[in-house]
Formats: structure tokens, C-alpha cells, sequence
């Protein structure tokens, strides 16, 4: 069965530091394409940031200098670090996969997805 597993959320102040992750089973995430994704109550899912199948980084919501996706592929992993953490923030984060090697920041071009974890930035 193929799988992601999100952790590592939490609630945190403003300005403070997070780093979320998500672990695979059945599939690759080194040549996968892989995302994080973010929903806020009342607002439609965005995407955060995207890394390739060939290591290329996307940032997609306003994050950039803030957060940094990268891979962890000796532990099958993907991971997002957060600082400078916002009120704007706050929501709860999905990782999401896709066996492909370019990365769209469309929700429905990937086809493996987590359960979650919620950030909240006061």
C-alpha cells in the first residue's frame, strides 16, 4: 500500500520555527515528484512549495526566504522547514506525491496524499 505520513505540526508564535515532515512508504521520493499544500479554515487549498524528481525547488504561496523544501532520500522522506512563521500561516499542511519527475502546483496532478498536520501561528 502506498503511503504518506505527515508530522512534526504544532502551535507556535509569530516569528518562531517549524519543520514538518513526511514519510514514504511503497514509492520512491527521490524521483517522485513532491508538494506541500495548505488549507486554512474558510479558504481554498494553495500550494506551498514543490520539488522535482530532478531536485528543482518551487515556491508557490508567499513564502520565499522563509521556507525551504527539500528531500531526505536515505529516509524516504520530504520535509519542510519553516521560519519567520506568520499568522498566515496557520492552517494544515499536506504532503502530496505523484510518480513523476515534473511538478505541477495543481492539487490534482498528484496522486498519493497525507492525512495532515496542523500548524498554528499566534
Amino acid at each position: 500500500h502506498v503511503q504518506l505520513v505527515e508530522s512534526g505540526g504544532g502551535s507556535v508564535q509569530t516569528g518562531g520555527s517549524l519543520t514538518l515532515s513526511c514519510t514514504a512508504s511503497g514509492h520512491t521520493v527521490s524521483t517522485n515528484c513532491m508538494a506541500w499544500f495548505r488549507q486554512a479554515p474558510g479558504k481554498e487549498r494553495e500550494a506551498v512549495a514543490r520539488i522535482s524528481g530532478f531536485g528543482r525547488t518551487t515556491y508557490d504561496a508567499p513564502v520565499t526566504g522563509r521556507f525551504t523544501i527539500s528531500k531526505d532520500n536515505a529516509e524516504n522522506t520530504l520535509l519542510l522547514q519553516m521560519n519567520s512563521l506568520q499568522p498566515e500561516d496557520s492552517g494544515m499542511y499536506y504532503c502530496a506525491s505523484v510518480t513523476s519527475t515534473a511538478c505541477s502546483a495543481q492539487a490534482a496532478w498528484f496522486t498519493i496524499w497525507g492525512q495532515g498536520t496542523q500548524v498554528t501561528v499566534s
